[in-house]
This record gives C-alpha cells, structure tokens and sequence, in this order.
C-alpha cells in the first residue's frame, strides 16, 4: 500500500469526514461521524498515517471537499474524475472499483450485476466483499451497490445501511418498503 503523505478532518452538513492522500491520489475517505476525533481514530487505524491534519492540500484535495460538501447537501455530484490510489489492491478488487466507478449519480445495480459488469459473473457475495474493503466509499460508490430484490444490503460504513440510504436518498433512490397508503377519508 502506498503511504499517505497528507490527511485531512472536515465537516460536511452530515457530520465529520476524512481523506488521505498520496502522491498518486486519494488513498482513503472516511464516511461521515458525529465528532472530528472519531474520524481521526478511523483514519489513524485504516491507513499509515501521523500527525495531526495536513496544512495545505493540494488543489484536487480542496475540490474534493468542496465537492463532497455539496454532495452533503444534496447537490448532484460526479467523483469520477477524482484521482485514487489503489496500489496494493488485487485485480479482482480493482475490476469491481472500476465497475462501480462507471455508476451514475443515482443509478443502481445489484452486486450480482455489477459482478457480471466487471467481468466476474456469478461472484456476487465476492463483489460485496469487495466493496466492503472499498477504502474509498463515495468517490468507488459502494453505495450504489444493493442486494438481490432490491434490498439496502450490508454497509461497513460507521451508520451502515442507515448510512447507505440515506446516501442514497441524497441521489433520489428510494429503498425498502413503499410508503403507506394514505389513509381513505371514509366520505
């Protein structure tokens, strides 16, 4: 793995998020927490990192943040064009990344599908796996990514599948039930 050469802490309207960087790019993104030292611990834990926050980060760093704040907002965001950082990621991993990448804001597939995309048909229950080893979750959409029937699925993310949808619910995708009917006024 490579080693991350800055780091960075800040808070998005859904709470405190992290990345780290190299120079090659985006080596991992922490999901959002309630407190700034609760990504601090993740991130020091997941990756080779020291010190405190980084003080000046390159400027697709800074683009990324702004990006992801209005991602927070509900604003409509592609994070395709964002650098990363995947050495020391096996092949299968990376054909999944790749697949899941190439996901539009919004748009779903199952983790058998997106197998299948990938070029490994039948290996669903390796694609989550996969996913759930994803150090880059939001700009690699494992979010994206539901189970059989169209249900919410795993997420590893702090929140899990709460997490899951309600970043969902940010791209306008509904999971789960359908909304009661109303109730009849009886006239």
């Amino acid at each position: 793995m490579t080693h991350a050469v800055g780091h960075i802490i800040f808070e998005t309207q859904l709470g405190f998020m992290g990345l780290a960087w190299s120079s090659a790019g985006l080596t991992r993104l922490c999901l959002p927490q309630s407190s700034r030292e609760a990504v601090e611990r993740r991130l020091l834990r997941l990756d080779d990192i020291a010190g405190p926050d980084s003080e000046t980060p390159p400027q697709w760093v800074a683009d990324l943040i702004a990006a992801i704040r209005a991602y927070a907002q509900g604003e409509t965001v592609d994070f395709s064009g964002v650098p990363v950082d995947l050495a020391g990621v096996d092949d299968f991993r990376l054909a999944i990344y790749d697949a899941a990448r190439k996901l539009a804001f919004g748009e779903t597939v199952t983790y058998g599908e997106l197998a299948s995309r990938a070029g490994h048909t039948g290996l669903a229950r390796e694609t989550g796996a996969a996913l759930g080893a994803n150090p880059v979750p939001l700009v690699i959409p494992c979010h994206r990514i539901l189970a059989a029937g169209g249900k919410i699925g795993g997420f590893s993310a702090p929140g899990g599948s709460a997490t899951k949808e309600k970043m969902l619910g940010l791209e306008g995708v509904r999971v789960g039930p359908p909304p009661a009917a109303q109730a009849s006024f009886g006239f």
